[in-house]
């Protein structure tokens, strides 16, 4: 069966060496997400804006090995507001699987019904990571998954059964009849443990202590990894927790880790309790704070720790506002 696989990318500059440098980029990506060889390329159709003279796109993809299929190229016309220094390209293969349309670096959001891309944030409770990872999935126009809402609903579940004890012993079976669904209504995630929506009780300190415990069991995280996965593989999202970046997507297109000083951490923990009128005190929030970050940082299983392509950043001096835009900036300079 004739396919037809679409891509585009842009480039930095118009100079030869980046025209080939992106090309060859959008050429490997565009093979290895799809599997393909050069004897599966029947087609390749090329365009680009009208402000690249350095090189066609053309002889591009000739020298970057791709010398077997038939070429055709265009310039497209002067477009008021369009994408500069943009190489499109569309490739006509045979293939019985569905195609996996490629677009990178800023062409990345020239098609969000077709580009795949993934940002991972990780850091420590209270970083601020989940309050950024929202705002930023609502002005990229993606998907949110709050991950650690999913580990938090298993700690319900176990809560309910009466467990106290959380072993993989003891655990490990209630996952086997887990009935756990993640659903988005305007534009929020509502989290539903057997048809009963959590998502208020999950926020409940009791639920965060425990959630800190049982996310520490090898059976609870390939259970949530493989979950987490499978959203992840099916639309471009910013996914949130202590192991995204590390365990459940080592191959995120943006890695960031996102942390705070305890007391700025400890403070927003508190405040954000005592806004939802919860009668706690800060130093006992601060213990919690400290105890969970050992527990997150020492379990044998996923423990929490930077990835070593992430990006550090330190949000204690910063807004929320201020943080998405840093995010934003770094990831439109990435893809």
């Amino acid at each position: 069966m004739l396919i037809a696989i679409r891509g585009a990318i842009s480039a930095e500059a118009d100079t030869p060496e980046e025209i080939r440098s992106a090309v060859r980029e959008l050429m490997d990506e565009i093979s290895q997400r799809n599997h393909l060889l050069e004897k599966d390329i029947v087609c390749i159709l090329l365009s680009n804006t009208n402000d690249i003279h350095s090189l066609y796109p053309a002889k591009a993809v000739r020298e970057a090995g791709f010398a077997r299929a038939a070429l055709f190229s265009s310039a497209e016309p002067e477009i008021v507001g369009a994408l500069p220094l943009c190489i499109r390209m569309m490739i006509l293969v045979e293939s019985a699987e569905a195609p996996k349309h490629v677009y990178l670096r800023k062409a990345a959001g020239l098609r969000k019904d077709r580009v795949l891309f993934s940002v991972a944030l990780d850091g420590p409770s209270g970083s601020g990571k989940s309050t950024a990872a929202k705002q930023l999935a609502k002005e990229l126009d993606i998907l949110y998954l709050d991950t650690g809402a999913m580990y938090r609903a298993c700690a319900i579940q176990a809560l309910r059964a009466g467990l106290h004890d959380f072993t993989e012993e003891n655990v490990s079976p209630l996952l086997k009849n887990l009935n756990l669904h993640v659903v988005y209504e305007n534009g929020a995630q509502r989290t539903i443990l057997d048809g009963e929506d959590i998502s208020e009780m999950i926020r409940q300190p009791e639920v965060s202590m425990a959630a800190s415990h049982i996310s520490a069991l090898r059976c609870v995280r390939e259970k949530m990894v493989e979950m987490q996965r499978k959203i992840a593989s099916e639309c471009s999202c910013v996914l949130d927790g202590r192991d995204i970046g590390t365990i459940v997507l080592p191959h995120a297109d943006c890695k960031f880790f996102i942390t705070a000083s305890v007391e700025v951490r400890a403070r927003r923990r508190f405040d954000e309790l005592k806004t939802k009128g919860f009668d706690v005190s800060f130093d006992v929030v601060k213990r919690e704070i400290e105890e969970r970050d050992h527990n997150d940082a020492t379990r044998t299983v996923s423990p929490l720790r930077r990835a070593e392509d992430a990006e550090w950043i330190d949000t204690s001096d910063m807004s929320v506002e201020q943080v998405v835009a840093l995010l934003k900036q770094k990831i439109q300079e990435k893809i």
